[in-house]
Parts: structure tokens; C-alpha cells; sequence
């Protein structure tokens, strides 16, 4: 294993060369970042605040009252969305809120929050084309996303082939995030994560590569499915009590919230911080609140194009829950935590990474706590790892067929494996880069589809008014 280190230099600096041709920077801002953020303004705007006007109606829906067991797709509408935030929630909500207060400082919590906000209504737009541009096969299970939006939507309107174009570069762009972003990233997050409460993966991240690759090898290759039913009841019941775990210590430390707030607010908005420290909060913001919910880069609109329903509006409005779950709500919980415990400007935890210092404030006020939180962070990384090596494999099946889908199997187990060996920042800026690249062939696309999406809106929220109207007169 005495070659390993010679691995990890090469790896990062391939990884710091895709990172510096991606964020390519005018005026100190990189146009990806500015390309992202100008999505989810636009379709907030054009879809008249349907993150705010759909939220009550969302709700509903996930809870069954407009559920049809006749219409066409393979799971619920509550269903869907699990599955979409099993791909979401995790290693960005904990590891990815430090990293944005470390580099924008605790102002990107605001820019993080407004992303989330408008990333509501990019997946409000996306997942509505996926329902509505969907292929239910002749056994019922159903294939959908971007490559099949972009393409036969864009057929519609004349430009059949930009839609082929754009499906195919989504496509590739998709399989590199999934063997860089989702693989290499989770892999070498969750290793630092782990190697805090068993320090023998601190310099044996070969050690820990080798268990991820042979656990998540199981289930892609060999089709282990107990594994992902196992896993499909420990995320959640991880999850619970991550956000429990957040409770108790914002209750705890109650009366400093007010001042963690106006923290936030202080760095995001001084007139000092305007050039430097306000434009970087801006940047990590929106960086990591992509990496967070995924909004706007399209891959999500995979698994809810699989719901139940034959109203593809109805399920654009249900995802518009997922960045307001993911961001909003879980993101802002961690951000707290890490401001009123001061993890984030203690100069004992500086050298720490993002899932360190995560941990290390939860076990300021709960000291048993570094450990649940490393499991956690194995059972969030290994799920949304096998989520994405699914995501990854349709999209490859749709470039290149069934037939060679053990290739991508293999990349990505090795994608993996380098995630648990290469230095941290260089994956950190790798996985940026690989994630918001998604959002070009996507976002693109969605400018050209939008007004349909718009005029189902206008016509699907006519048709709920009526139909509400005449139930309350009967």
C-alpha cells in the first residue's frame, strides 16, 4: 500500500484541474454559480411563487388525499419524495453546512436559505416535465428524467435535435457526478466522519474504501436487496434522530439563538463584507444548497417521475418539499448548532473538515452523541451512494444500453475507493463542480419547456378551485 500516496497527489490534482475549467470566475463570482442562482429566481418568478401558493396543496397530496391506486406508476406520491430525500438528505446537511460556514462564514447560511427558497420552483418545473415526458414500459415500471424531458419535450417544440443534445450531455454530465460527486465525495466524508470515533481509518483510508466498495458492490452488482431494504428503514430512523439530537441542543441553548441569528445576518449583509467575506458567503451558499437539495441540476426528477398519478402538476408541487425538508429546515438546524456552539471559529477544531466539525459541536452538549453521528453518516453515505450508483446507471443504460452497464459499475466502485484516499478539499471542489454542471444542458432546456409547465399550472390550479368550489356547496 506504499503506493497510495502517490495515487492521492495525482488524483487531487486532476480533480483541482476539472475544478478550475468548471468555475471559470468573472468578477470573483464563477458563472455556474450565477447560471444555478438565475434558475430559481427565473422559475419562482414565472411560476408566480408556486413554492409559497402550492405549499398546503403539497401537503395534501403526500398525504394521501389525491392518491389513485388505477393510475399509472410505481409508487405513491409520499413515496417519491422519500426516496428522492434519501438521495439529499445527509452528508450535505451535516458536512456540507460546516464547509459553507468555513469558507463564506456563517453569513452563507442566508444565501444557502434563499437558494432553497427558490430551488422549490426549479423542482416544481422539473419534476412536473418528468411526469408529464415519462415512458411507462409494457411491465409498468416506468423511465423518466432529464434525458427523456429534454428530448422528447424539445421535439415538441421543433428543436428535436438541441433535445437530443442536451439529453445526452445531461446524461454524461450525470454519470461524472455520480462517480465524483456521490461517490467520491460521500465516500471521503463519511471516512473522516468515521475515522473521529475510530481513528485506525485516519491513515488506513484504503481500509474503509475497501468495506464501502464491497458493501455497495453487493447491492449494485450482486443485487443484494435485503441490503436496501435494511437501509430504506435505518436512514430514516437515522434521520429522526439527527434532527432530534438538533432539538435538544438549540433547546438547550435556547437563549442564544437570537444571537446566532443576527450572526447570520450580520456576516451575510456588512457593509465591510460586501466585496470579500459577503460575496463569498453568496457563493458558498448557493454551492453547497445545490449540493444539498440538488434543485435545479435535475437528477431528482428520476425518482419522482416514477409517482403514481395522472396529474403531472400534482407531482411537480409534492417535490417542491424536498428543498424546503433538505435546505430550509434540516440545513438551517445544523447551521445553528454550529454557531451557537462555536464550532465554527474554534481555533482547536481549524484544521477539522466539514463532518468533523459537525460532530465535534454536537459533542460539545451531547458527548456520546460524535458516535451516532458516525453511524449516521455511514448509513446516509452508503444509501445515497447506492441512490445515485441507480441514477448514474439509467442514465449510462440510456446512452449506451443494458449491455455494457457493468462497465459503469465497475468505475463507479473505484470511484469509491479513491473517494476514501485523496485529500478532502480536492473532492470538495470536484464534487461542486460535477454537481452544477448538471444544471447547464438542464436549466437550459427548462427555459424552452417552462411555458408549458406554466399553462398546465394555470389550468391544473382552475381545475383544484372548481372542483373545491363544488365540494363545499354540496
Amino acid at each position: 500500500m506504499d503506493k497510495l500516496p502517490n495515487i492521492s497527489i495525482i488524483a487531487a490534482q486532476i480533480l483541482e484541474i476539472v475544478y478550475r475549467i468548471i468555475f471559470v470566475e468573472v468578477g470573483g463570482i464563477p458563472l455556474i454559480v450565477v447560471w444555478f442562482m438565475a434558475g430559481g429566481l427565473v422559475f419562482t418568478l414565472w411560476m408566480r411563487f408556486v413554492n409559497l401558493r402550492g405549499f398546503t396543496h403539497a401537503i395534501k397530496v403526500v398525504l394521501g388525499v389525491y392518491d389513485n391506486p388505477e393510475d399509472e406508476g410505481e409508487v405513491s406520491h409520499f413515496q417519491a419524495l422519500a426516496t428522492a430525500l434519501s438521495a439529499t438528505v445527509g452528508l450535505g446537511n451535516i458536512a456540507g453546512v460546516a464547509i459553507a460556514i468555513g469558507l463564506g462564514g456563517p453569513g452563507a447560511v442566508v444565501w444557502m436559505t434563499l437558494a432553497g427558497f427558490l430551488g422549490m420552483s426549479s423542482k416544481f418545473v422539473e419534476c412536473t416535465l418528468a411526469q408529464k415526458y415519462r415512458l411507462v414500459n409494457p411491465d409498468g415500471t416506468i423511465a423518466g428524467g432529464p434525458m427523456y424531458y429534454l428530448s422528447a419535450g424539445l421535439q415538441e417544440l421543433g428543436q428535436k435535435n438541441l433535445g437530443r443534445v442536451l439529453a445526452a450531455m445531461f446524461a454524461v454530465l450525470a454519470i461524472g457526478a455520480a462517480l465524483g460527486s456521490s461517490s467520491i465525495f460521500q465516500a471521503n466524508q463519511s471516512k473522516v466522519a468515521i475515522a473521529r470515533v475510530f481513528p485506525v481509518f485516519a491513515s488506513q483510508g484504503w481500509l474503509y474504501g475497501s468495506v464501502l466498495v464491497l458493501l455497495v458492490g453487493l447491492v449494485i452488482i450482486g443485487g443484494i436487496r435485503r441490503i436496501a431494504q435494511i437501509t430504506a428503514v435505518l436512514v430514516p430512523f437515522m434521520c429522526a434522530i439527527y434532527v432530534i439530537a438538533a432539538l435538544w441542543v438549540l433547546l438547550v441553548n435556547w437563549a442564544k439563538i437570537p444571537d446566532a441569528i443576527a450572526t447570520i445576518f450580520a456576516s451575510a449583509f456588512d457593509p465591510q463584507a460586501v466585496v470579500g467575506g459577503g460575496l463569498a458567503a453568496l457563493i458558498q451558499g448557493f454551492r453547497r444548497a445545490a449540493f444539498s437539495n440538488e434543485a435545479g441540476l435535475g437528477i431528482a426528477a428520476i425518482a419522482h417521475a416514477a409517482a403514481r398519478t395522472d396529474e403531472p402538476i400534482r407531482e411537480g408541487i409534492v417535490a417542491t418539499l424536498e428543498p424546503l425538508i433538505d435546505t430550509v429546515i434540516i440545513c438551517n438546524m445544523t447551521a445553528l448548532v454550529i454557531i451557537i456552539t462555536g464550532a465554527y471559529n474554534n481555533p482547536a477544531w481549524a484544521n477539522l473538515g466539514g463532518a468533523e466539525i459537525t460532530s465535534a459541536a454536537f459533542g460539545s452538549v451531547i458527548h456520546w452523541f460524535p458516535y451516532v453521528l458516525a453511524a449516521a453518516l455511514f448509513c446516509f453515505a452508503f444509501s445515497t451512494m447506492i441512490a445515485w450508483g441507480y441514477y448514474g446507471e439509467l442514465c449510462w443504460q440510456y446512452l449506451l444500453g443494458q449491455r455494457w452497464a457493468i462497465i459503469y459499475k465497475l468505475l463507479f466502485l473505484t470511484a469509491i475507493f479513491l473517494g476514501a484516499i485523496v485529500n478532502p478539499q480536492a473532492v470538495i471542489k470536484f464534487s461542486d463542480a460535477m454537481y452544477l454542471t448538471m444544471s447547464i444542458p438542464n436549466l437550459l432546456g427548462l427555459y424552452f419547456l417552462a411555458p408549458t409547465v406554466a399553462r398546465d399550472l394555470t389550468d391544473y390550479w382552475q381545475k383544484l378551485t372548481t372542483s373545491n368550489q363544488v365540494a363545499q356547496n354540496s
